[in-house]
């Protein structure tokens, strides 16, 4: 009804205060889950196959595992890691799957069969080294890089072996964490 000019019908809102706000706080929360998801999976949930079987029995060939990408953006490798890396950054070759047994600053050498990491015999690797490649003579691990072994210490296709040398930080993916049974039926910690 208007009477001079005025209206005396108040208009009715269709949506109330509060109902915009739980609408935009709902909007908001969804966003940031899916954020939040999107950084999970392209950072920690990234997966490799295990190529060969050097790091049997723990992984072995064929079997899936996930990989965190991110925990090397805040912190850095260390002894006992297992980690993905493409060697030399060569994209030709597959990614490698092995095991940190030593860090930038650390010497490291085989003796009678046995790797010392800073005069000390390493706890990381067990068993004995038949062929000790560039670790027949003493090195230090450079700044940036890790030094790197396969679980079984007999195939030394990892940085024994002078084509692949210390392993780049800028190399490597990340740490592996989960890995798959060979079925993907089970998951476990890889330590």
């Amino acid at each position: 009804m208007k009477q001079d000019g005025y209206y005396f019908y108040k208009r009715r809102k269709r949506f109330s205060d509060d109902f915009i706000h739980e609408v935009f706080h709902w909007i908001i929360g969804v966003l940031i889950s899916l954020i939040l998801a999107l950084v999970f999976v392209y950072f920690m949930g990234v997966s490799f196959i295990v190529s060969g079987d050097s790091m049997s029995p723990g992984l072995v060939d064929g079997q899936k595992v996930l990989v965190n990408g991110l925990v090397y953006k805040f912190t850095q490798p260390k002894p006992g890691d297992v980690i993905v890396f493409l060697p030399n950054g060569n994209p030709n070759l597959n990614y490698y799957v092995k095991r940190v047994v030593a860090v930038p600053g650390d010497r490291i050498y085989v003796s009678d069969g046995t790797l010392y990491v800073n005069d000390a015999v390493s706890d990381v690797v067990n068993g004995r080294i038949v062929d000790p490649g560039i670790l027949a003579n003493e090195i230090t691990v450079s700044q940036g890089t890790y030094f790197v072994m396969s679980d079984d210490i007999s195939d030394a296709d990892d940085s024994r072996n002078a084509n692949i040398g210390p392993v780049e930080i800028k190399y490597i993916e990340g740490k592996v964490w989960f890995a798959f049974s060979k079925d993907s039926s089970k998951m476990h910690l890889v330590d």
